[in-house]
């Protein structure tokens, strides 16, 4: 197989795998592969056990919330490297606060980003423009020569991107710009872990790095 095929098949199961988690808790996305010369591997930056923890953070704050707020709260939660992103809407503060001390006391959560919003709950069809738009992100990361795409996750809520991973400051500017061209962004806010290439070089574990807060967020996109 060419490479053109394997970058096709590389896109079609990406997609796949984002269509599937369309309204529900993002799905770690994962392509394998590694780049020869002495570049970074393009394999997930996490260990398989941190990968694991980071599926369970999801699996278990998901269960926990709908069984605590109403159908009146949108919740999608994310992890990477066990920190955790909180998107969505809730109808008051109270809420709001409610859904982060949940997934505060979820094992294994080592910091937590809330970024819901106080207003009515989105709508089906905005999620679904939210999907496209984290689909043609991941698209234009894909087919970018410099970015591996499983290095970030992205989600998207109300037009508003937020883009985590384990990465270089130049990998986080690069995406960023990525994201920013894209039709119907708005802002783009960077919940990155940013380290060192010689960091990711090395093999350090993802827990041997202290939790780092999320970058400021960007200027809204053009």
């Amino acid at each position: 197989m060419n490479g053109i095929f394997l970058k096709r098949l590389a896109l079609s199961a990406a997609l796949a795998g984002l269509f599937a988690g369309t309204l529900t808790a993002c799905v770690p996305l994962v392509v394998g592969g590694a780049m020869a010369g002495g570049s970074l591997v393009a394999t997930d930056r996490r260990t398989s056990g941190t990968q694991l923890e980071d599926e369970g953070i999801e699996l278990r704050a998901g269960a926990r919330i709908r069984a605590s707020v109403g159908d009146n709260t949108h919740v999608n939660v994310t992890s990477y490297n066990r920190q955790v992103l909180v998107t969505g809407e809730a109808p008051t503060e109270r809420e709001k606060q409610l859904v982060d001390q949940i997934v505060r006391g979820v094992e294994n959560v080592r910091s937590v980003v809330n970024e819901m919003v106080i207003g009515p709950v989105s709508s089906l069809s905005r999620r679904s423009n939210d999907v496209l738009i984290s689909g043609r992100i991941k698209a234009s990361i894909l087919d970018s020569k410099d970015l591996f795409l499983n290095a970030f996750k992205v989600v998207t809520e109300s037009g508003t991107v937020y883009l985590m991973g384990r990465v270089t400051q130049r990998e986080a500017d690069r995406a960023t710009d990525i994201a920013r061209d894209i039709p119907g962004v708005v802002k783009v806010v960077r919940v990155f872990e940013v380290v060192t290439e010689d960091e990711l070089v090395r093999g350090l574990p993802a827990q041997s790095a202290a939790p780092r807060p999320a970058l400021p967020a960007s200027a809204p996109a053009n």
